[in-house]
């Protein structure tokens, strides 16, 4: 595993632990809301650099497209 590899693992465990936290999700569900995300989408490519941002941000991103229907936040 690439070290850009671990950080999207690590930012994805993170998520998913917030989202199953602040909304009382099992972590299945917590899991499926995310990985179809446009989010995700944006942290898995590399040019966005995303991945390299911490986890607390990249949640208030998918926290906005999750409020919005859409990405709000992402400045690239």
């Amino acid at each position: 595993m690439t070290k850009r590899e671990q950080l999207m693992e690590y930012i994805t465990q993170d998520i998913v632990a917030f989202l199953s936290e602040d909304r009382q999700l099992d972590y299945t569900e917590a899991m499926r809301i995310f990985y179809t995300s446009q989010t995700y989408e944006k942290l898995l490519d590399e040019e966005t650099g995303l991945y390299l941002e911490g986890s607390a941000y990249v949640y208030d991103i998918l926290k906005g497209e999750l409020k919005y229907g859409k990405l709000t936040q992402l400045e690239y």
